[in-house]
């Protein structure tokens, strides 16, 4: 269960679980920044048309909430794909505070360097957080539909397992904040996109089509070897929580971004 803890007048969401081991984890919400609506306030996105220094500022919020320096973040390029990328301390800053020096073509980033923070920005998409306290290692996917579709969370399991040599059995996964089955309606194409994630995960209902991505991430991670035990769903729907969360279809889509982070 993810909870909400105040952090330098920062909101931070937290998997409950996760509050007492030695790695940096959070969700941002909405609150603490200094963007304007449709904005408001904390969008630490820098490609939604917010005004750059508004966004640069809200990060350098977040990250004193963090307890982290800026340029302590790395950043995938985010084009909703499926390529894992490994990053080390040569690559802290990229991402941080410019688009164009983000890991290219990288939807979910993993790391065993300490000091290294995993950052990727959301509003509806799943995050997907990977912690290995035995190898001591950490993952983070950004899973929209095509993401999910094509593997991204067991992907990212895996180039764990082949990059720190971290076994399945001993992952912890936390799918963090994102929009919930009961708001997710479909088209055929995507319904047909996700329709070998598993059973249940695209239901009719009315005459709609409803797209389950916790249950098909979730699915994915167990069929990698991580223990079901291990895999925490936050359960929190953005698109109905969108008061608290930025949400790219409750708010029309032109809305700003949130930000998983995690570290060790």
């Amino acid at each position: 269960m993810f909870v909400r803890r105040d952090r330098a007048g920062i909101g931070l969401w937290q998997e409950e679980r996760w509050a007492a081991w030695d790695v940096l984890h959070a969700f941002s919400d909405r609150y603490g920044g200094v963007s304007p609506a449709p904005f408001s306030s904390l969008n630490v996105g820098l490609h939604v048309g917010d005004d750059a220094a508004a966004v640069r500022e809200n990060r350098r919020r977040l990250c004193r909430a963090l307890g982290v320096a800026p340029e302590a973040l790395v950043a995938g390029e985010q084009v909703h794909g499926t390529r894992v990328a490994v990053v080390g301390a040569e690559d802290r800053g990229r991402g941080a505070f410019e688009l164009r020096d983000a890991v290219p073509g990288a939807d979910a980033l993993v790391t065993d360097t300490p000091g290294v923070i995993l950052f990727a920005l959301f509003a509806d998409c799943v995050p997907v957080y990977l912690y290995d306290p035995k190898r001591r290692a950490v993952g983070l996917a950004h899973a929209g539909w095509k993401g999910t579709a094509g593997g991204i969370a067991r992907r990212t399991a895996e180039k764990m397992s082949e990059a720190f040599g971290s076994r399945p059995e001993d992952l912890h996964a936390a799918i963090g904040p994102s929009i919930g089955p009961c708001c997710y309606e479909v088209g055929e194409e995507v319904a047909r996109a996700l329709a070998g994630a598993g059973p249940g995960i695209v239901v009719e209902d009315a005459q709609r089509l409803r797209a389950d991505l916790w249950a098909a991430n979730a699915a994915q991670l167990a069929e990698a070897g991580v223990p079901r035990d291990n895999i925490a769903v936050a359960g929190l729907c953005t698109r109905c929580l969108r008061d608290t969360f930025f949400s790219h279809r409750g708010h029309g889509g032109r809305t700003g971004r949130m930000a998983a982070a995690i570290g060790l």
